[in-house]
C-alpha cells in the first residue's frame, strides 16, 4: 500500500499554492521516491528541480514539475509535523522528569518523546536508543545536522543502568558513525549526584573530546527533582560545595579545550553558578550560545541585551526621561531572581519615575528545588502574588505559558490570573532589550 502525507496547510505566496496544492491533498512522492517521513521531505525538497505527484481530493494525481532555489520551502504543511507517528521512549531513566510528574495534569506532558526526528527539526535531545540502524543510515546519507544527543555517561555499562535500557551502552557506537559521516553534534548530561559527577564526570569529558570537532558542544546540568519521586530511584539534589567543584572541573577542561580547538566546548548550566554563588561567565565563554534551550548562558545573553539597550536608550535621549512614570511589578524564578532584581534597579536608577517590585515565585507546585521560571504554574503565582503591591501592570516571562498560547502549565490562563490578582498582565520575551522596550512601553 503506498504511503502518503495529507496537507493540513497550505502558505500564502508559496509554491504549493501557486502550483494550486489544497488543504486535503495528498502528497505520494517526490522525484519518484515514496516519502517515508520528515527525513526524507527535507532531504528531497532542496534540489532545483523537483517532481512533486500530488492526490487531489476527488482521486486525480497530479505530478508538478518545480523549479525553484535550492533549499527553498514548497509551502506544505502536513497533518504530522514528522510525517509519521512520534516514537515513544522505551528508556526508564532514573532521572525522568515525566516519571516526577503529579497525577491529573493534561495527558500531553506525560508523553515521553525520544525521537530522532525531533532533534533535526525542534532541537531535542535523544538518548539514540530508539534509532534504528536505518535512521541513522540516512541521517549520515543525508547529511542531516545537528544531532542532539543526551550522553549522561560514557560508560556503556553505566549508561545502562541510569537510563535503564540494556541498549543503552551499545546505542553509543551510533555517535562513532555520525562523527565518521562529519555529522555536527551537540551533547548533554543530565548530572546525578554520587553517580555521574566527579571522576565519572571527568572520564565522559574526555571520551568526549575525542569527537570534536563534529560534536561541537556538551552540556552538564544538574537533574531536576520534584517532590513527586515516591517509589523512584533515591537521588540526592546538589548542594553549594557541589556546584563549585562541577564548575572548577568544567571551566578547567574549557581551558584545555580552548587551548587545544579554540572551542569551549564543556558548559555549566546557569543553575550551578547561581547554586554556587559565582557570576555566570563572560559571553566568549559560551561559544556563541549553542546550548541556550538547556539553561546554558540564558542570564548572561539577558544581562548584556539589557545593558547594550540601556546604552542605546541613552545615545538616542529616551534616558534618562522616559516620560514613563507609575509603579509595575515582575515574577520570575528563584534561579533568574537576582538578575532581573538586577536590572530592575538599574532601570529605576535611570528612570526616577518608575518604581519596580521584582517578586521570586518559589515553585511550591513540584518543590522548592525547581528554580526555572519555565516550570511555574498559574496558580503558585497566583497564590503568592495575592494581596502584593502589583502596581499598574505585573510583568511576566514568555517561558512560564505554554508555547504559542496564553496556557500556564497548569492548564490557568492569563485571563483567569488577570481577573484573579485585578491588573493586567504583559508577557516579557526572554531578553534584556525586550524587558526595558516592556517597562518603558516601547
Amino acid at each position: 500500500m503506498q504511503k502518503f502525507h495529507v496537507v493540513k496547510n497550505v502558505l500564502e505566496g508559496s509554491i504549493a499554492e501557486e502550483l494550486e496544492v489544497e488543504p486535503g491533498d495528498r502528497l505520494l512522492a517526490i522525484n519518484g521516491n515514496e516519502i517515508e517521513d520528515i527525513f526524507d521531505y527535507r532531504f528531497l525538497i532542496q534540489d532545483d528541480y523537483i517532481e512533486l505527484l500530488i492526490e487531489k481530493k476527488n482521486g486525480e494525481q497530479w505530478l508538478l514539475e518545480v523549479d525553484k532555489d535550492a533549499d527553498e520551502d514548497i509551502g506544505m504543511e502536513f497533518e504530522s509535523g514528522l510525517m509519521d507517528e512520534y516514537r515513544r521512549c522505551q528508556n526508564k531513566c532514573i532521572f525522568c522528569f515525566i516519571d516526577q510528574m503529579p497525577p491529573g495534569m493534561r495527558e500531553t506532558l506525560y508523553f515521553k518523546d525520544d525521537d530522532s526526528r525531533l532533534s533535526f527539526l525542534q532541537g531535542n535531545y535523544v538518548t539514540l536508543t530508539n534509532m534504528s540502524d536505518h535512521d541513522v543510515e540516512r541521517i549520515c546519507r543525508y547529511h542531516l545536522s545537528p544531532i542532539n544527543i543526551s550522553f549522561h555517561t560514557m560508560d556503556p555499562g553505566l549508561r545502562c543502568r541510569m537510563l535503564n535500557n540494556r541498549f543503552a551502552g551499545e546505542a553509543l557506537k551510533k555517535v562513532d558513525a555520525f562523527n565518521e559521516a562529519g555529522i555536527r553534534m551537540n551533547g548533554q548530561i543530565v548530572l546525578c549526584k554520587g553517580i555521574n559527577d566527579g571522576d565519572e564526570l571527568r572520564r565522559s569529558i574526555e571520551k568526549l573530546m575525542n569527537y570534536i570537532p563534529n560534536l561541537e558542544s556538551v552540556s552538564v546540568v544538574p537533574v531536576g527533582l520534584t517532590k513527586y519521586r515516591e517509589g523512584l530511584y533515591p537521588l540526592k539534589p546538589f548542594e553549594k560545595s557541589d556546584a563549585c567543584e562541577v564548575i572548577d572541573l568544567i571551566e578547567e577542561y574549557q581551558r584545555r579545550c580552548y587551548s587545544e580547538y579554540g572551542i569551549h566546548f564543556i558548559h555549566a548550566g546557569d543553575e550551578w553558578y547561581i547554586l554556587a554563588g559565582r557570576e555566570v561567565p563572560e559571553a566568549e565563554r559560551y561559544d556563541g550560545y549553542l546550548q541556550l534551550e538547556n539553561g546554558v548562558g540564558m542570564l548572561r545573553l539577558m544581562t548584556d541585551e539589557f545593558r547594550r539597550s540601556m546604552e542605546d536608550y541613552k545615545k538616542r535621549g529616551i534616558l534618562p526621561d522616559s516620560g514613563v512614570r507609575g509603579e509595575i511589578s515582575a515574577a520570575t524564578g528563584m534561579l533568574a531572581y537576582p538578575y532581573i532584581r538586577r536590572m530592575a534597579d538599574e532601570l529605576e536608577k535611570e528612570c526616577p519615575g518608575i518604581k519596580i517590585r521584582v517578586y521570586p515565585i518559589k515553585n511550591d507546585f513540584f518543590g522548592e528545588t525547581i528554580t526555572v521560571s519555565g516550570l511555574l504554574t498559574g496558580r503558585d503565582i497566583k497564590a503568592q502574588l495575592a494581596g502584593k503591591p502589583l502596581g499598574e501592570r505585573l510583568l511576566l516571562p514568555e517561558n512560564v505559558l505554554r508555547s504559542g498560547e496564553n496556557v500556564f502549565l497548569d492548564d490557568m490562563t492569563v485571563d483567569e490570573l488577570e481577573k484573579s490578582l485585578q491588573v493586567p498582565v504583559n508577557i516579557v520575551k526572554s531578553s534584556g532589550c525586550d524587558f526595558i522596550r516592556t517597562v518603558l512601553k516601547k
